[in-house]
């Protein structure tokens, strides 16, 4: 402020110090500090706020500060520990400067609220909330304010933040400012101590409360339960602010995770309801989308249910809301066709009120919210306004989400019919692979692996990788499959397979690059050929523990012009050792060589048996997580090879069933009826049989696709293993759905029984959907 100005609020400081304590605008008084204030040139007064409660200490303290600074709006953060976070508890100033206030911000942020209440002292910025600027570009400010900040605290205690926003133009604040907020931020502090010495809880609420500036506002209008109590227009603007938070979450939201946590801060917290459960509609039931709050018990209710059941959420989807109270009959909105307003529905879960909203899109009810509180509450006309608002957004971004997450599906479902359905079995040599689409695109990839068998006791692995993710990096990855399946039946070895399949793609005439490792196993005596075209070399753990890289010539990729036939190396294997090929994309890291990934993951964890191969594929797996390796696709193929002529040498034998198959668990009970008769292990005949007829039922019920059973027979154990192409897993039963479990996992699978039969089952991603298996015992004499 200029010096005159200043001169003038002196005086006026001075006047006031020989009066009693006046009162503020809105009738709270304003009393002296307890303490003494900074020299009055530059505190500009000792004036304090004061408040019967909470509120109205936060309310006075705001509405001094944006007064004394000619602020456009003055907000008061508090800490929450828990959260690990300032949360906006109060803003008194003009209604656009209140979006501008982040509702949170996290105790690491760069902003002068955060830094005022880490240091203690003032801080100035220039926007309250700059987010990255990024290494590449200059940050613009996304308004117009600048931003001062000072602590509420105590030499006890540390309470948050008063922040006042100027318009930029007003340009910066001088000392003497700085020394005036302080002063509202300190008495602030002493108030909200005696506060927490009367056992009131020094807190923010769910949602901050809003106090506009402007006067004469019409008060005939309160919602109860939002912003000040009898200050004119406070609830109405406080309710605007969850409506604008959640247009802006949810416009960032890509997948329904972050449609449910937006709902869960902005809907379910702002109303203080108990349960929240987003729930849509396919071939004829209810499926949830996503939950939260105590909702185990609503979902697993709703899960399933047909959508023309008496229940409230099947009834929104005709386009009404409905509020229920379970005394009476709802309180609906509109009356729609095919459903009166008199009909009474069941509630689904015990006493209480509860919100049911459809959540239309562009043309349809594509979800509806479900709501739910512990006990009976009116809904204001106002708020039945704010949730036919919220539910608009919400509907939007469930139509925008399901539609990105179908296309996705889409890629995806292209990419596992290009990959094998099934890996041949061999006697020797036990194999599984794994296939992981990459999390930032919807694009198809050009990863894949295959397992050829050429001759009874020779096999052919391979893993490639053609560069880019589109259509086309698909349609070259099924033309080079498609080459090199052809070569590998032909017997062709692993140098000429690659050799004859680069020239096939040179008369196709793409512009893109194939990379690809081909080994050629003799499971007799262990001879392995190993071929590369600019792929990284397969790894081998030996049985001792050691783990080797299978060396070969690098040679270049395919599509690239080679003056030099490829070359190729043998090498040989032990029996019990184990082979990795894999792609860049499960490897991808910017602290080590890709080989020293690959050789981290291959050691990490013991594999003492075949029936342990597939629980090192899942570790594997599960390993990648740097934002790197999801930015692309990513193909494994593990093989461990048993050797030949020992006793221990498993029994392998596999059944495919067609999808639709009438027959298909009448086939698989005989299939394991003749087969465990063969092996001598009749005794095991009847739990065997009942464990697979369960999950064969169940995959081709829900799945709708093929469906390959596998039985391998060990010294010590019996495995069976179901393949289909749904990627849902199965759970034990439509009882067992929790908060950690994915809601749209696959229900009524008969998990119970297997479950019963045998005690070590799982469920495992493979190229084209998930393979449910389980071990048993063998029963020793």
């Amino acid at each position: 402020m200029t010096e005159s100005r200043h001169a003038r609020h002196s005086a006026r400081v001075t006047e006031r110090r020989r009066r009693p304590p006046a009162r503020g605008a809105g009738g709270s008084p304003l009393v002296r500090s307890s303490t003494p204030g900074r020299d009055q040139r530059h505190s500009g007064g000792s004036h304090a706020v004061h408040g019967s409660d909470l509120p109205e200490a936060l309310r006075s303290a705001a509405r001094e500060a944006r007064r004394r600074m000619d602020a456009v709006s003055a907000a008061v953060y508090l800490v929450d520990e828990d959260q690990g976070a300032l949360c906006l508890a109060l803003a008194d100033g003009s209604a656009p400067s209140f979006f501008t206030l982040p509702g949170r911000m996290p105790l690491d942020m760069p902003s002068a609220t955060v830094r005022a209440w880490a240091t203690g002292e003032a801080a100035v910025l220039t926007d309250p909330d700059p987010g990255p600027a990024g290494p590449d570009r200059d940050h613009v400010l996304p308004y117009p304010y600048v931003a001062l900040s000072v602590p509420v605290a105590t030499d006890e205690r540390r309470f948050g933040a008063l922040t006042v926003l100027r318009v930029e133009a007003a340009g910066a604040f001088e000392p003497a400012e700085m020394g005036i907020l302080e002063d509202v931020g300190r008495q602030l502090a002493h108030i909200l101590a005696q506060l927490v010495e009367d056992g009131v809880r020094v807190v923010a609420g769910p949602m901050p409360m809003l106090v506009p500036a402007g006067a004469g506002v019409d008060t005939s209008v309160c919602t109860p339960g939002w912003g000040v109590r009898d200050v004119p227009g406070s609830a109405g603007t406080s309710m605007m602010f969850p409506l604008r938070r959640l247009a802006e979450l949810l416009n960032r939201a890509t997948t329904m995770e972050d449609v449910v946590a937006a709902a869960q801060y902005c809907v379910m917290s702002s109303l203080r309801a108990d349960a929240l459960v987003l729930v849509s509609a396919r071939e004829g039931r209810l499926w949830v989308l996503g939950h939260c709050g105590d909702s185990t018990e609503l979902a697993r209710r709703i899960h399933g249910a047909g959508v023309d059941g008496r229940t409230p959420v099947a009834a929104a989807f005709h386009g009404r809301a409905l509020y229920l109270t379970g005394d009476g009959p709802p309180l609906v909105g509109e009356a729609s066709a095919g459903v009166p307003r008199t009909e009474v529905y069941v509630p689904l879960r015990g006493e209480g009120q509860f919100v049911d909203l459809p959540l239309a899109g562009q043309n349809r009810v594509v979800a509806v919210c479900a709501l739910a509180f512990s006990g009976h509450r009116p809904f204001p006309s106002e708020e039945r306004v704010l949730l036919g608002m919220m539910a608009g957004l919400l509907g939007a971004a469930v139509e925008r989400v399901e539609l990105s997450a179908e296309q996705r599906e889409a890629a995806q479902l292209l990419q596992r019919l290009l990959l094998p359905a099934r890996l041949p079995d061999l006697p020797r040599l036990v194999t599984t692979a794994r296939y992981r689409p990459a999390d930032v695109t919807s694009e198809v990839g050009g990863d894949w692996y295959d397992v050829f068998r050429n001759a009874e006791e020779r096999a052919v692995l391979v893993v490639g990788d053609v560069e880019g993710h589109a259509v086309e990096s698909a349609a070259v990855m099924g033309q080079v499959r498609t080459a090199m399946a052809a070569y590998a039946c032909e017997g062709h070895r692993p140098a000429a397979m690659i050799d004859r399949t680069a020239r096939v793609l040179a008369e196709l005439g793409t512009a893109l690059t194939v990379t690809c490792c081909v080994v050629a196993l003799d499971t007799l005596d262990g001879t392995a050929e190993v071929a590369l075209a600019g792929h990284p070399a397969p790894l081998v753990r030996r049985p001792d523990g050691r783990i080797e890289a299978l060396d070969a010539p690098a040679n270049v990729p395919l599509g690239v012009p080679m003056a030099q036939p490829y070359e190729a190396r043998e090498h040989l294997l032990e029996s019990g050792s184990t082979v990795m090929l894999y792609t860049n994309g499960l490897v991808s890291s910017r602290s080590a060589s890709p080989e020293t990934c690959a050789r981290d993951l291959l050691g990490s964890t013991d594999v003492t048996s075949s029936s342990h191969l597939e629980d090192l594929a899942d570790r594997i797996v599960s390993e990648i997580v740097t934002p790197q390796q999801r930015r692309d696709d990513a193909a494994m193929l593990l093989a461990r090879y048993e050797g030949a002529g020992h006793g221990d040498e498993p029994k392998a034998a596999g059944l495919h069933i067609q999808r639709r198959d009438l027959r298909g668990v009448r086939t698989a009970r005989a299939f394991v009826h003749d087969k465990l008769g063969a092996w001598g292990l009749q005794d095991m005949t009847d739990v065997v049989e009942l464990a697979a007829s369960e999950i064969v039922t169940n995959a081709l019920i829900h799945a709708g696709s093929d469906v390959d059973v596998r039985l391998r027979a060990f010294e010590d154990r019996l495995r069976l293993e179901v393949r289909d192409s749904a990627t849902n897993p199965p759970i034990p039963s439509p009882l067992s759905l929790t908060e950690e479990e994915a809601p749209e996992a696959e229900h009524g699978r008969g998990m119970l029984i297997v479950e019963a039969l045998a005690g070590e089952w799982t469920s495992y991603p493979n190229g084209q959907g998930k393979t449910v298996a389980l071990n048993l015992v063998i029963p020793q004499e």
